[in-house]
């Protein structure tokens, strides 16, 4: 019985509960895009997306990832199956939609860090918010230079006077969703009984523990700093603010060196767990070998935004 349980907890349960997520992020991409909502929902975006050379669609899914970063993909990976975005637009459009990701997740980050870090939470959220508009300026001139111009009614266009009704909506949507619901299992169910199996083997633990032991480079990072990192690593990010918060309470540490310990801390900790949470998923809405280069290359961008924030920082803090 307690292995049932343990099976239930562990993979069923969870499983369900993203395999539902995705059902309704996708029935909803696939009713917004039958009902034409995409331009409505771009034009939120227009200037930037206009000043990047991509197109409506792209500006939908930056206004959808304010709300579900899953419907926002979802709505990109249809258009990339329609054909309407080609490897590269689909690349730098799911790296556009960084900016509303954070701002999804900001609340949550800002009531945590918060109670742990006082004061220096607002300068830790400001500084990740930063590398989050830093990515975002260099999508768009990294469009406006990789990208040609749409047309230049593309964000202009009026909806139609006639779209369809709900009913008709819904009917096509739920065919269109039917057609995708099934890949989306067959390939998103045994990624993620793969991902609860590599963690039962303590696989994923290993990799942080192994990454942790060589912090030795960081020599000029005192120990009680580089415990903030591996706290941080080993255990999750509310372990590293708790370390953080403790070391700030104490007057042990200063809080510039506290704020750069929680940033490298996120900056090697979180592509690990980002593959972990994101694959299976990932892998259900695009093509398994597509998913792993967007991880990739939204993990490499964030990596590097957060280098540059934490350097300047540490020039003029």
């Amino acid at each position: 019985m307690s292995t049932i349980t343990s099976l239930w907890d562990s993979l069923a349960w969870p499983l369900v509960k993203l395999l539902g997520s995705l059902s309704v992020s996708l029935l909803v991409a696939n009713l917004i895009e039958t009902l034409n909502w995409t331009r409505l929902l771009a034009r939120f975006a227009a200037p930037l997306v206009r000043a990047g050379h991509m197109q409506d669609v792209v500006g939908a899914s930056f206004s959808m990832a304010f709300f579900s970063g899953m419907a926002a993909n979802t709505m990109l990976a249809e258009a990339h199956a329609q054909g309407r975005l080609t490897d590269r637009e689909l690349v730098l459009a799911n790296l556009f939609n960084s900016l509303p990701t954070y701002f999804l997740h900001l609340p949550t980050m800002l009531l945590v860090a918060a109670p742990f870090l006082g004061p220096a939470a607002a300068l830790y959220v400001g500084l990740t918010l930063g590398a989050a508009l830093l990515r975002t300026l260099c999508i768009v001139l990294a469009g406006r230079a990789v990208l040609s111009a749409p047309e230049p009614s593309c964000l202009e266009c009026n909806l139609p006077d006639h779209g369809p009704t709900w009913r008709e909506a819904l009917a096509k949507s739920w065919k269109r969703f039917k057609k995708r619901i099934a890949k989306i299992c067959l390939i998103t169910a045994p990624v993620y009984a793969g991902m609860v199996w590599l963690t039962s083997l303590g696989f994923f633990e290993a990799v942080e523990r192994l990454m942790a032991q060589h912090l030795g480079g960081l020599s000029w990072f005192s120990p009680k700093a580089a415990s903030i990192v591996v706290f941080g690593m080993m255990a999750e990010f509310t372990a590293g603010l708790a370390a953080a918060g403790a070391l700030l309470t104490g007057g042990e540490l200063p809080v510039k060196e506290v704020v750069l310990a929680l940033l490298l801390g996120n900056l090697l900790s979180t592509p690990m767990r980002a593959f972990r949470h994101q694959f299976p998923y990932y892998a259900g809405i695009f093509r398994p070998a597509l998913a792993l280069k967007l991880i990739v290359h939204n993990q490499s961008l964030r990596a590097v935004s957060l280098v540059v924030v934490g350097a300047v920082y540490l020039a003029l803090g």
